[in-house]
């Protein structure tokens, strides 16, 4: 198959779909269908299925009639524009035991490195080519030349249609790519969306400091609307002085990146102060407890604010574990209130 074959499908789009709209279209029910918490997750579970089957798709058409081989995973280097802004660890952990048990069931993507001979750049794969240093095993890969047009289309489509990337996430790939010279339709192909959403991505990416945005982080649960409407706080002088002095708290770094969002746009106001009018300041002070079991598969992090309480579960079991809490509420909820009544003594 020719290059130009390999990615006329994706470089000629004249339609574009929004990857992870914030308004989600209702998901086709289910037999796991529910109501309640469980209900929910089992929608999320489905919709994630759908996500992954998309992304294997568009691998399996850029990949069709090609040869895998297997080559060394230190010879690889990581894509010219990165497009995560942390690693998921237990994501990872989770890709190692699966390529441990049934091998590596996908090939990555590369490309002859442009500068470097006998190395390979990596086109997308770059977690299941960290999942076998890990094993130290070979990587099946699929090696392609591929011009830096071509190669930010496919790792852009491949990521877009698996949903691994926040919004934020794709608005900084999205800027890397305008910094390193490539046009709004390369952009917009890359990452599936329309002119619409790449100038609102470029008005969040322009306006919020990347000093700012690195220390939110992905904010995985923050969608296109939220961020953009933090943006317009910062139109507001003083706001960015104001946010670079509240990030840098020690406390800040403590909450999970969803939640240090919500903080900082709280604690922004949304217009000038009068002149001598006290500066909003955020009075709560959160309080932040964890909990490991002895065999260590599960990570537990309780925080309690005085009007809300979180749990974080992560690691090997956290969605196993969490998934059975789900299924238990009402007993967990019959147990809690038998335990009120005994220390009451009602």
């Amino acid at each position: 198959m020719s290059r130009k074959g390999l990615l006329a499908g994706l470089l000629e789009e004249d339609e574009f779909t929004a990857v992870n709209p914030d308004a989600p279209t209702a998901p086709i029910p289910s037999p796991r269908s529910g109501r309640g918490a469980f209900g929910m997750m089992s929608r999320a579970a489905d919709e994630m299925a759908t996500k992954v089957e998309a992304a294997q798709e568009i691998e399996r058409k850029l990949l069709a009639g090609e040869s895998v081989i297997e080559l060394d995973p230190d010879q690889m280097d990581s894509s010219f524009v990165l497009d995560r802004m942390e690693q998921d660890d237990a994501r990872l952990d989770e890709l190692v035991e699966a390529i441990k048990e049934r091998g590596q069931d996908s090939p990555i993507l590369v490309r002859p490195h442009p500068t470097s001979e006998n190395r390979y750049q990596i086109v997308f794969g770059h977690r299941r080519v960290k999942a076998a240093r890990l094993l130290g095993r070979p990587v099946r890969a699929v090696v392609k030349p591929l011009t830096d047009r071509e190669h930010v289309v496919a790792q852009g489509q491949e990521n877009s249609a698996r949903a691994d990337l926040s919004f934020i996430e794709r608005a900084i790939f999205a800027a890397k790519l305008a910094e390193s010279g490539f046009d709004n339709q390369i952009i917009m192909n890359a990452l599936s969306v329309n002119k619409t959403v790449v100038s609102k991505m470029a008005s969040v990416t322009k306006q919020i400091p990347v000093a700012i945005i690195e220390a939110v982080g992905a904010a995985r649960g923050i969608g296109r609307d939220r961020w953009y409407d933090l943006s317009l706080k910062f139109r507001i002088q003083g706001n960015a002085g104001r946010a670079m002095a509240y990030v840098a708290r020690p406390e800040f770094g403590e909450s999970d990146s969803d939640e240090r969002f919500n903080s900082l746009f709280d604690f922004l106001p949304s217009e000038e102060p009068k002149d001598g009018a006290p500066i909003h300041q955020d009075k709560t002070q959160a309080s932040t407890t964890s909990w490991v079991p002895a065999d260590k598969s599960l990570s537990v992090t309780m925080k309690t604010t005085g009007k809300a309480f979180t749990l974080a579960l992560k690691d090997k079991d956290g969605t196993r574990f969490g998934d059975w809490i789900s299924q238990n509420l009402d007993g967990l909820y019959q147990a809690f209130r038998q335990t009120e009544k005994t220390k009451t003594g009602d």
